[in-house]
């Protein structure tokens, strides 16, 4: 099963108020991205960051987490994309996040999802679909899947 390679540039540092997306490395939330907003640089530990979309457990407001530098990264730019072809790799909008998947089927503007990481297949709107980017030296990338050994 192939996966996403994750590059992200340790050299970049975010400021407080940047807009940026968190990577999650927790069992059943691998290959998703949050967005959040800087909340403060955390030097060596990474940064305290506000989510837009997740809350507290309490439902009292949004989650605030310290998250390492190795997991945020800037939003990627507008997707211009207007139609997706088969395999695809792109970032669907459910649960709160954007999770990674490869277009597996088309029906109108609706597009079949395939998800690696849990062997889910779910068809979403073109309009909760973007092309998946890597953050790379800076920069930003198509991505490039690797098959695990």
């Amino acid at each position: 099963m192939p996966t996403i390679r994750f590059n992200f540039n340790q050299q970049l540092r975010f400021r407080r108020g940047d807009l940026v997306e968190v990577a999650s490395s927790q069992e059943g939330f691998v290959g998703s991205y949050f967005e959040a907003t800087v909340v403060a640089d955390l030097a060596k530990d990474g940064y305290l960051v506000q989510y837009r979309t997740l809350l507290k457990e309490d439902l009292s407001g949004p989650l605030r987490e310290v998250a390492s530098a190795a997991e945020v990264r800037p939003r990627p730019p507008p997707d211009l994309a207007e139609r997706y072809r088969m395999n695809d790799v792109v970032d669907a909008f459910d649960k709160e996040g954007w999770w990674w998947g490869r277009i597996t089927g088309r029906r109108g503007d609706s597009y079949s999802v395939f998800f690696e990481t849990t062997g889910d297949e779910i068809f979403y709107h073109k309009n909760l679909l973007r092309t998946h980017q890597e953050w790379t030296n800076g920069r930003w990338s198509l991505a490039m899947l690797i098959p695990i050994a």
